[in-house]
């Protein structure tokens, strides 16, 4: 019986996925094979012995302590793209907030009191809310990922013209995207030629304090720039810089931040991208899935720290063995299991990093004796039979 702990409240349709007679599923459980999770932070959180995996119901996993989980030989899932829909739709909510002064013009609304003559004071009052249309504007979509081409295509079937930026672009986002996006060769391009800028970039080391003074300087009259992504991509000071001046119009942000509170430029939501029933119910399948196949398989898929790797069942009893990526390891390994005279019959090894991940499928049961020579094996983190 497989124990999954549970933090946070996870969509009763992921849960399902779960068959009872194979899973215990509780949020107090003490000997856990796997954690299943939104938003819960597990930093100061023990990883108990029995933890194999970590199951993300979301995209980000800054929540989740990757080196540690890592080095523990804990396999950490997450959900890219299943809340991709939720996120564009509130991008184009921003884009029309950031477009038309929708806001101020229902706050103004909401003072005024039952009246004779409400429609012509209505009609005098509106000219101080007017705005622009999307169409004909150019959008420009920093990272072009599961987030980023969707808002991309949305711009297009907007009647935008549509420019995007991402060095990294992966074949499968290449091939989302529409022919009709024009790709820029670096960021000062696309900022100075984009009346909207919407980033969906991770939080990373490369890419926090991103868009600065430098940027933001580059920015044409009457821009708008979108954040659903992460607050620390956008410099603080430079954004408030940005907002003293002309150019940068307003800023729509899924992330709001205290030296901006209140800010007239500025138009903040409490971090609602994905806070929709079906992006909450599809991240939850999706993580259930890869926990499954994973805890009956040993098949990784959508990890951010283990490498993308699955092989089908050829037999019974599968072997799976997590290493450090250094050579001669995998000899071993197959040494020690032929001198144990057991056969080989089907097996995997992909690496990621420093890190290397096994499956092996075995024509018969290893014996105690076998499964201590290769846990014995200095760079081996751990090993799991699957039967």
């Amino acid at each position: 019986m497989y124990q999954i702990r549970t933090y946070n409240a996870i969509s009763v349709k992921g849960l399902e996925r779960f068959p009872r007679d194979r899973y215990e599923i509780a949020s107090e459980l003490p000997h856990p094979d796997a954690f299943m999770l939104r938003s819960q932070k597990l930093h100061e959180v023990e990883f108990p012995d029995t933890l194999k995996a970590i199951g993300r119901a979301g995209a980000g996993v800054n929540n989740i302590p990757l080196a540690r989980a890592t080095e523990a030989g804990i396999v950490v899932f997450n959900a890219p793209g299943a809340n991709a829909n939720a996120v564009k739709e509130l991008v184009l909510a921003g884009m029309l907030l950031g477009a038309r002064d929708v806001y101020q013009g229902m706050k103004y609304v909401d003072t005024l009191a039952p009246q004779e003559g409400l429609d012509p004071l209505l009609e005098k009052e509106k000219k101080r809310f007017a705005g622009t249309e999307l169409s004909g504007k150019t959008l420009g979509v920093v990272g072009l990922g599961n987030i980023g081409s969707l808002v991309a295509n949305m711009g297009l079937a907007l009647g935008m013209n549509v420019v995007g930026y991402d060095p990294a672009i992966s074949v499968e986002a290449a091939w989302r995207l529409s022919s009709q996006v024009q790709k820029m060769d670096n960021l000062s391009s696309l900022f100075t030629r984009c009346d909207y800028i919407s980033l969906h970039l991770p939080a990373l080391d490369a890419t926090r304090g991103l868009v600065n003074d430098a940027l933001l300087g580059c920015l044409r009259e009457g821009a708008v720039l979108l954040n659903f992504a992460r607050g620390e991509i956008v410099d603080e000071a430079s954004l408030l810089r940005a907002l003293e001046g002309e150019k940068l119009r307003r800023y729509v942000s899924d992330f709001p931040a205290n030296a901006t509170l209140g800010h007239p430029k500025v138009l903040q939501m409490p971090h609602i991208g994905a806070s929709t029933q079906e992006a909450e119910e599809n991240c939850a399948v999706m993580v259930a899935d890869q926990l499954i196949d994973f805890l009956e398989n040993g098949n990784i898929r959508n990890s951010v720290n283990f490498p993308h790797i699955a092989l089908a069942r050829t037999t019974p009893v599968r072997l799976t063995i997590t290493n450090r990526n250094v050579p001669k390891v995998l000899g071993r390994i197959t040494a020690i299991i032929a001198d144990h005279e057991i056969n080989i019959v089907d097996m995997l090894n992909k690496s990621r990093d420093d890190l290397a991940y096994n499956i092996i499928d075995l024509a018969a049961m290893p014996g105690e004796d076998s499964l201590n020579a290769l846990n014995a094996i200095e760079e081996v983190i751990n090993v799991r039979v699957i039967a």
